[in-house]
């Protein structure tokens, strides 16, 4: 019903540290594999990491050992640590079921990071 609310974006050097945060209804952390996606410019979007109601996590290639996506069940958040940021994380990150249609109402505004020097 009500979309998720991401934030914790913001401008960071090479090599630092961010953590985004996804408020969502505890029915949809409860009953879907949640994720982080990312649309960088002139990209196509991208499945960052994700994790399942049990607690199972999956991660990309280009995040891995870099990126940790938690959640809060008291606090209805999934959250993402990003360390050693690259140029190339530079993106709008997006939190959501994997199970959601890209460009549908359920998604919301996300949450924008720029990695620059």
């Amino acid at each position: 019903q009500v979309q998720p609310v991401e934030s914790g974006g913001g401008l960071v050097q090479p090599g630092g540290s961010l953590t985004l945060s996804c408020a969502a209804s505890g029915s949809i952390l409860r009953t879907n594999a949640m994720a982080w996606y990312r649309r960088a410019p002139g990209k196509q979007r991208e499945l960052v990491e994700r994790i399942t109601p049990a607690g199972s996590t999956n991660y990309a290639d280009s995040v891995r050992g870099r990126f940790t996506i938690s959640r809060d069940w008291a606090k209805n958040t999934v959250y993402l640590q990003m360390n050693s940021l690259k140029l190339e994380d530079t993106a709008d990150y997006y939190c959501g079921s994997t199970n959601w249609t890209p460009g549908s109402d359920y998604w919301g505004q996300g949450a924008q990071v720029t990695v620059s020097s």
